[in-house]
This record gives structure tokens, C-alpha cells and sequence, in this order.
């Protein structure tokens, strides 16, 4: 069966080239939040200046970056681990978007998504042609979208305040961390072993 998709103009093989490229290899979950991007663009106004909230850090965060703007480095991308493949775009100012979301109910005719969606089958097990064929297939119709506003808490723009040299490691951060940086304060995920190679 041949299914003819796009996924933001970009064609769905064209896709998969771009995600093989950005994410290292065709992951699924980052096909499924190609349409689930392309969805939220379509319930929204185009030319308007957004901002992206990810619910999960696995997969949807590289699809929204690779085709929207919102990416974790500029800012306009925000990651709040909430445990769901969810995704919402919205105007930076108002706090105004829509919200997609995979909905479990809609993947009964889909066993291969489901299978893989909801950890049913082994990675190992998993027909991984079928599944990308079901996705394809399935698109957005898996989706749900309902429209949102963000909490003005969220919203709330943070400065960059001034920075200071850290005492102990001789590196520049925040001021506001405190008298050293918060890695020197014992925040810093490894530990050093010697002095800074040149």
C-alpha cells in the first residue's frame, strides 16, 4: 500500500534521511513526533513567534528542533520530564498553543505501534520495518491536540544575571549560584582526576 504523507513539506522518506542524519538513526519515536510537530503547526497561526514545551527528553525534543526553531540552545525549547510523549507549541508572549499528545485508545489497529509505544515487545522482537510502515500509515491520526496556556509562572522570561570567576576551579558562572559555582558545591556529575590538559 503505497501512502503518500508529508511531514511539515518535507516528503516521508525525506524525513527519515533528515532523522538519520540529526538523532544518529531512524529512531520511531522521533518519526511519530515529526507528525506530531506538523499537527501542532497546523492548529496554529503561521508567522507567529514560538516557543516549544516537551514532556519527555527521549526522541520528540530532536523533532521539534529539527523543524521548528525551538531548539534547547536558543531557549525556545523547554524540557519538563513529565513521563508522557507530549509536545506543545505556543506564542512566546501569550502563552497560547496547542498541546499533542499520542493517544493509547487510537492504536488498536496498529499492533505493531502499540506493541512498541506502550513496551509490550521486546526492542529485539519488534518488526521495525512494519512499525515505521504503521507509523507512516497512522501519522497524527494517533494524536490528540488540544489547545492550552501556559502558566505565566513558565512564561516568566529568566535574565542572565552577572557572572564571577569560582575561586576553586577558576571558571566563570552565575553570580547568583553563591560564593562558588554550583559545580564546585558538589553538583558536578563526575569528578576530576589531575589538572586541565593543554
Amino acid at each position: 500500500m503505497q501512502v503518500m504523507t508529508t511531514i511539515c513539506s518535507h516528503s516521508f522518506d525525506d524525513y527519515l534521511r533528515m532523522v538519520e542524519s540529526f538523532h544518529g538513526h531512524v529512531a520511531p519515536g522521533m518519526v511519530l513526533g515529526g507528525f506530531m510537530v506538523a499537527l501542532a503547526l497546523r492548529h496554529l497561526p503561521a508567522g507567529e513567534l514560538l516557543d516549544a514545551l516537551c514532556e519527555t527528553p527521549k526522541c520528540l525534543p530532536d523533532a521539534i528542533q529539527l523543524l521548528t526553531p525551538c531548539t534547547v540552545g536558543n531557549g525556545w525549547l523547554r524540557v519538563v520530564n513529565l513521563g508522557r510523549f507530549a509536545m506543545t507549541l505556543y506564542e512566546k508572549r501569550s502563552g497560547e498553543g496547542v498541546r499533542v499528545s499520542v493517544d493509547p485508545s487510537r492504536m488498536e489497529p496498529w499492533p505493531e505501534i502499540r506493541d512498541w509505544f506502550l513496551k509490550l515487545v521486546p526492542k529485539e522482537a519488534q518488526d521495525r520495518r512494519l512499525l515505521l510502515e504503521q507509523i507512516r500509515e497512522a501519522g497524527s491520526g494517533l494524536c490528540g491536540v488540544r489547545p492550552v496556556r501556559l502558566l505565566a509562572d513558565f512564561l516568566t522570561v529568566r535574565r542572565r544575571g552577572s557572572l564571577a570567576i569560582c575561586p576553586e576551579c577558576r571558571e566563570s558562572y552565575p553570580a547568583d549560584d553563591g560564593v562558588t559555582c554550583l559545580g564546585c558545591q558538589g553538583g558536578a556529575p563526575y569528578r576530576t582526576d589531575g589538572p586541565p590538559r593543554q
